[in-house]
C-alpha cells in the first residue's frame, strides 16, 4: 500500500467528517491576525510568547500555551479562559457542520487544503502514517490540556497524494476558492490566510468519498496525534474523542516545503564539541555571515564541492527564513555555531558509523543526518542526553545560532530531508529520529477550533 493509491479495498481509508467550527467573532477582537499564533511547538522563545500575549488580549496562545505556576493550574486556566471567551461572545460556533477549505499564500507560494474531523486510526491500520517518535511527557501535557478544555485547539498537518481527477476533495477545494470566504487576514509574517465553509451535502460527499480511498502522512503534529489516540483509549463508548482536528493537503497539487529542525546543545561549548570530533570527522571553519555559511553546508551535502576556508570578507544581513538550506542527500554534514564562528563538520569515519549506527534499519534511515547526529555525535562522541535540559529543538536557523551564542552552547544546523524519503520510510513502518523534519507552511492556530462539546 502506498500513499499515492487506495488505502484499502472498499475505500476504508481517511474518514473525514464535517464539524461545527468554533471561530473568533471579528467584531470582538482587535483583528483576526492579532489573535492567531504559530503551532504551540513553534513558539519556542519567551519573547515570542510575550509578543503574542500582548498582540491582543484574546490571542490563541493563551489557550495553547497557558502560563501558570503548576502543571494542572495551566490547563485549568486554559479551560476557564475558553469558557469565558465563549460566554462573552469572543468565540462562537458556526451554525452547521462544515468542512473548511483553507488557503495560505505568500509571494509565489500557494497552499490549499481541507480541514475536518478525522476518524482516528493506529499506525498498524495503515491509514495515517507517522514518521517520527514522540516524547511521552509532551503527550501527557497536551492530553491534560485537551481533557480540561474538551477541545482540539489547532489542526494537525497531514498530507496525501491525490490522483488529479476532476472530481474529489481537491476539485471541491478549487471550486470553493472562487466563493466569498468566511475570513481573510494577513499575519505579520506576510502570509495571507483565507477560510471557506463547505456545507453542501453533495460537495461534502464528493470530498469525503474521495478521501476514503487514500492514506495520509503526518507532516506536523505527531505529539497531538499521539494525544488524540491516548484520549480515545480513555473512553469506552463511541463519541467525539474518536476523531481529531486535521488539515489535509494534496501534495501532488500543492507540494509542501520541507525544512530542517536545528539543535541547540545547551551545556556543550563549541570548543569542546569541535575537540571531541578530532580524527572522526573533518572539521573546518567556514566564512560567515550565516547565509554564506549555510551555502557551504549545502555544498558539502551535495558531495565533494570545494568549501572555502574561513576568511575575512563583506558581511550580509540577509539571513534565510527558517531553514532555507536546499534539500540534498548522500553526504552527512552539519554546521556548528555559537562561538561567533562557523564550523563545517562532514566526512565521518565509515568505521565509526559502522560501530555507532544501528544496523537493523533500512539504508535510507541509517544515512539520515539526524540518525548520524543522534547515534554517533550525541550519544557516542559528545555524550549528550536527549532531554530538554540538554537539547533544544528550534525551527528558525538564526534563533538557534542566537540562543547558542547567548548561553555558551552549540547550535547544530541541519539540512532538510526530502519528502519522498520521509514517505518511503513511513510506508515501511520506520520512524525517523525525533524532530527530523519541519513541513510547512504550518496552519495558523486560531482560525478554526473544534469543541468536543459540539461533536
Amino acid at each position: 500500500m502506498t500513499t499515492s493509491g487506495p488505502a484499502r479495498d472498499g475505500g476504508d481509508g481517511l474518514r473525514l467528517s464535517p464539524f461545527r467550527g468554533l471561530r473568533y467573532v471579528p467584531e470582538r477582537v482587535g483583528s483576526l491576525a492579532a489573535v492567531t499564533s504559530p503551532p504551540y511547538d513553534v513558539v519556542v522563545r519567551p519573547d515570542g510568547l510575550r509578543h503574542l500575549e500582548t498582540a491582543d488580549p484574546h490571542n490563541i496562545v493563551r489557550l495553547i500555551l497557558p502560563q501558570a505556576a503548576g502543571f494542572a493550574d495551566r490547563h485549568r486556566q486554559a479551560a476557564e479562559t475558553l469558557r469565558r471567551w465563549r460566554a462573552e461572545g469572543v468565540l462562537a460556533a458556526d451554525p452547521e457542520p462544515a468542512l473548511y477549505v483553507y488557503e495560505q499564500c505568500s509571494g509565489d507560494f500557494l497552499q490549499r487544503g481541507i480541514i475536518g474531523s478525522l476518524r482516528l486510526s493506529t499506525p498498524e491500520e495503515g491509514v495515517v502514517l507517522p514518521h517520527e517518535g514522540v516524547m511521552q511527557e509532551i503527550v501527557e501535557d497536551r492530553a491534560a490540556l485537551m481533557r480540561e478544555t474538551a477541545a482540539n485547539l489547532e489542526p494537525l498537518l497531514l498530507t496525501y497524494r491525490g490522483d488529479g481527477g476532476e472530481v474529489g476533495a481537491t476539485a471541491v477545494i478549487e471550486r470553493t476558492v472562487h466563493r466569498t470566504p468566511l475570513l481573510s487576514t494577513t499575519t505579520e509574517d506576510g502570509v495571507s490566510h483565507r477560510l471557506w465553509a463547505v456545507t453542501d451535502p453533495a460537495e461534502l460527499s464528493e470530498a469525503t468519498t474521495d478521501l476514503a480511498a487514500h492514506q495520509a502522512l503526518i507532516a506536523d503534529g505527531h505529539h497531538r496525534w499521539a494525544t488524540y489516540l491516548r484520549l480515545r483509549a480513555e473512553h469506552d463508548v463511541p463519541g467525539p474523542w474518536d476523531s481529531g482536528l486535521v488539515l489535509l493537503v494534496d501534495t501532488v497539487r500543492y507540494p509542501l516545503r520541507v525544512r530542517a529542525i536545528h539543535r541547540v546543545l545547551h551545556r556543550l561549548p563549541v570548543a569542546d564539541a569541535v575537540a571531541a570530533l578530532e580524527g572522526a570527522f573533518r572539521v573546518r571553519k567556514v566564512d560567515g555571515p550565516l547565509p554564506r555559511a549555510l551555502e557551504a553546508l549545502a555544498e558539502a551535502v551535495e558531495g565533494d564541492a570545494a568549501v572555502p576556508e574561513s576568511s575575512d570578507g563583506p558581511e550580509s544581513s540577509d539571513v534565510p527564513e527558517s531553514s532555507d538550506v536546499p534539500a540534498a542527500g548522500g553526504h552527512n554534514a552539519f554546521l556548528l555555531a555559537g562561538d561567533g564562528a562557523f564550523h563545517l563538520v562532514d566526512r565521518p569515519d565509515p568505521a565509526l558509523l559502522a560501530r555507532t549506527v544501528p544496523v537493523d534499519r533500512p539504508e535510507a534511515w541509517r544515512t539520515l543526518d539526524a540518525t548520524v547526529l543522534h547515534s554517533t555525535l550525541l550519544e557516542h562522541m559528545w555524550e549528550v542526553p536527549d532531554s530538554p535540559d540538554h537539547i533544544g529543538y528550534i525551527h528558525d536557523v538564526a534563533a538557534a545560532v542566537d540562543k547558542a551564542e547567548r548561553h555558551g552552547g552549540t547550535a547544530v544546523l541541519m539540512h532538510p530531508v526530502r519528502e519522498e524519503v520521509v514517505r518511503e520510510l513511513a510506508q515501511q513502518g520506520v520512524t525517523m529520529p525525533r524532530k527530523s523534519t519541519s513541513f510547512g507552511p504550518k496552519p495558523a492556530t486560531g482560525l478554526v477550533l473544534r469543541s468536543l462539546e459540539l461533536g
